[in-house]
């Protein structure tokens, strides 16, 4: 009997392949969108000093006690955060990494509501 890879296993992997194409620099950053099932991670990172220049989730104190914060509204709140912090560092520009998930639902929310906020990629 074969055994079949889980779904985790399997985002993962894409994650990888993503990856080995998409890379952040100091003057174009990677913005990176982790979801769990109850919130949302964005992060802008520059991967030639290894190093976070922003951060966001739903787990933010301006975020904390917004309601519906774990679905698409917590996404686009999520996503209009980091842009706002990202301008405030100078970052106009940033690459978008979607760590292997599809570019649907929560993903495509946040990513949206940064553009519109001010965010090119």
């Amino acid at each position: 009997m074969i055994k079949k890879p889980s779904r985790g296993s399997l985002r993962q992997g894409r994650h990888k392949r993503v990856r080995r194409k998409v890379s952040g620099t100091a003057q174009q950053p990677r913005l990176c969108v982790f979801r769990s099932l109850q919130h949302i991670y964005a992060q802008i990172i520059d991967d030639t000093s290894g190093s976070t220049l922003v951060a966001a989730s739903t787990l933010d104190p301006e975020l904390r006690a917004m309601q519906g914060r774990t679905t698409v509204q917590g996404a686009k709140a999520v996503g209009t955060l980091i842009a706002q912090r990202a301008k405030e560092r100078g970052i106009e520009t940033v690459v978008f990494d979607r760590s292997g998930y599809r570019y649907h639902g929560r993903v495509a929310a946040l990513a949206d509501a940064a553009r519109e906020a001010g965010l090119s990629f």
